[in-house]
């Protein structure tokens, strides 16, 4: 092998290399949970509600809650994830006043409020479901560190939407406390909300 051809290999290598990085540094960046108490400076956001008014960031304190982001028109991981979020607590015998489930759409271009409360409702009558406009999306997002971006057929009526698939955990407090992940094992996800709850 000449020193050009050894050369010219290593540089392929190292730029497979670099790609991987800056790919694996994507993940992170549009998967990471957030860092700070949700409700500091520049982490506001207002949504309407499917139970009535506006919910902020200040509405996240007073019950422990279980947040994921979706829309009505998913084809798989937002069911998925409210019927498990819903048997959750129904097996732990919880209430909607100790447990709440909060369902936010990242397409409010077709989740409308009543499309989205007949969705959520579908599930369990006490799920609250939160819509905005694009810019009151976008802040809710960013309050979550939420990462969504529409696929399929962009241009056209049955587009998809990639989104992060986490469920966030918020304390009585208003506080992140972590995650629980899509097709997390039950065991798993259990025992956070109980220590959720218990506080």
């Amino acid at each position: 092998m000449t020193t050009n051809t050894a050369l010219r290999n290593f540089r392929i290598v190292l730029w497979v290399l670099v790609a991987v990085a800056a790919i694996g540094a994507t993940a992170l960046y549009v998967f990471r949970p957030p860092q700070r108490p949700l409700g500091v400076t520049g982490q506001e956001f207002a949504l309407a509600s499917t139970q009535g008014g506006t919910f902020t960031q200040n509405d996240l304190r007073g019950t422990p809650s279980v947040i994921f982001f979706g829309y009505t028109f998913c084809p798989d991981v937002c069911p998925t994830t409210l019927a498990e979020t819903t048997a959750w607590r129904e097996q732990l015998g919880l209430t909607p006043e100790e447990l709440r489930i909060i369902f936010v759409t990242v397409d409010p271009e077709r989740d409308t409020p009543e499309m989205v409360k007949a969705y959520v409702e579908g599930f369990d009558p006490n799920v609250i479901g939160l819509v905005g406009s694009e810019e009151e999306t976008e802040k809710a997002k960013a309050a979550f560190g939420v990462f969504s971006e529409k696929s399929g057929d962009v241009e056209g009526e049955f587009y998809l939407v990639d989104h992060t698939a986490l469920t966030f955990l918020i304390d009585s407090d208003g506080t992140f406390e972590g995650t629980i992940a899509y097709e997390e094992a039950s065991d798993t996800a259990l025992a956070k909300i109980e220590r959720l709850v218990k506080g």
